[in-house]
Parts: structure tokens; sequence; C-alpha cells
């Protein structure tokens, strides 16, 4: 009987973990298909702009809840260019969260699938270091969308962070300063199976892009290709 007991726990405790990194795994897939989805919008996030992000952060679904007291929670993925400079071809993804909390009278609910551009060293590093906020770790702004970037205020442009979202079909910049972007390293030891750190996957080397995450490098790589001639450098 005890036999029974102890082999009906090992199945137990198995099928939690594979329940659990089979969603950490089709959290990493639907990263891809929002970020393919939101690239197939006309007049989308600009090409330019794409081009220059050192990292793009997906979070597919971000909700917001809202019954007196708001708040939105997502989670999602962080994929970075390759090299100390961050100039090269697109990395293995990293898992993050998003937080965010607001007061007064509200009630209500939605969905969005939140994308973010990460322009420059310093945003990188913020998001790297620890739970980042954005407007006060990290300098945030609504990005800018259309085929080029002549119309971007110069507060966009000189934003270490770029949002944009996607509700009901809309897409559309957005500004989500106050929310906080931080690693989610429950989710990332799920996807690779050992606890790996969000600066040790886009730092370190040999740290390779899981299959669940192939999908969304590919995306990136087919919409901003490797190209260091062509990327201006960090401000």
């Amino acid at each position: 009987m005890f036999r029974c007991l102890s082999l009906s726990l090992c199945l137990v405790l198995g099928s939690s973990a594979f329940a659990a990194d089979n969603k950490e795994q089709s959290r990493l897939e639907n990263c891809a298909v929002v970020m393919e989805e939101i690239l197939d919008v006309p007049d989308n996030i600009p090409q330019e702009l794409l081009e220059k992000a050192e990292c793009v952060i997906v979070i597919p679904s971000m909700t917001k809840v809202a019954i007196g007291i708001g708040g939105s929670y997502g989670r999602g993925a962080m994929v970075c260019r390759s090299g100390k400079a961050f100039n090269g071809p697109w990395g293995a993804p990293a898992m993050y969260a998003l937080e965010g909390g607001s007061f007064g009278l509200q009630l209500g609910g939605e969905s969005t699938d939140v994308v973010f551009l990460v322009m420059n060293n310093r945003g990188v590093d913020a998001l790297l270091n620890s739970k980042v906020k954005l407007g006060g770790n990290a300098s945030a702004a609504a990005g800018p969308k259309g085929r080029s970037v002549e119309a971007s205020t110069d507060a966009s442009m000189r934003a270490e962070i770029l949002s944009y979202s996607r509700s009901r079909g809309l897409f559309a910049g957005v500004s989500l300063e106050g929310t906080s972007l931080r690693p989610d390293d429950d989710a990332t030891r799920e996807v690779y199976g050992r606890k790996l750190s969000a600066r040790s996957i886009v730092t370190g080397r040999g740290v390779s892009v899981p299959a669940s995450g192939r999908r969304l490098v590919d995306v990136l790589e087919k919409n901003a290709p490797h190209n260091e001639s062509t990327k201006t450098p960090s401000r």
C-alpha cells in the first residue's frame, strides 16, 4: 500500500511539473503569435525603430481588472540582440512579468496584448538588474506607429522603452508609466529546465533557444534582421 501511495504521489508531482512546463512553453509560443499578428497590422511598429531596438518584450493578454482598486498583470518574454553592443542576431528568450495598480472609482476588465521596444543599453541594464518601474527606473513613452518615425515626438525618441498595445483589434502606442516589469525566474526555470537569470540568458553564451521560443526569435530575425552596419550606437 505504501508503494502505491508513493507511486501515486510521484505521478501527481510529475503531472504538475509537466503541466507547468507546458503552460510556460505555450505562453512563449503565444508571444510569437502576438508578434506576428501585430507586425501584420497596417501602420504598425515603424521598421526603423524595430531595427534599432536592442530588446523586444511581448506580453500576450495583459489583464486589467478594476473594482474600486485597479490592477494590471501579464506574463511574457524578452528577447535581446546578442553581443556586447546588442547589435548581433536575436538571442534566447527570458521570461518576464508585468504588474501595475491604480486607485479610484473604476469598474471593469479587459485583456490587451503589449509589446515593448527597449531602445538602449540603459533600458536593457535596468531590466536585467531587477524590477523596473516604467517612468521611474526607466524612461518610457507610447511608441509612434506607421511606416516611418518622421511624426515621432522628441519625448518618444528619447525614451529608453517604447510601448505598444493591441486590444479588440486596435493597435496603438500606449503609455504604461507606473507599471513594473521584472524577470519571471520561475517561468524561465520551467522553460529551460534549470535555474537561469535573465542576465545570464541575455548576456551569457551557451544558452540555446528552446524549441518553444524558436518561432518568436525567427519572427524577429525575419522582420528586423541582424545588420551591424545600419544600427546606430546606443544612446
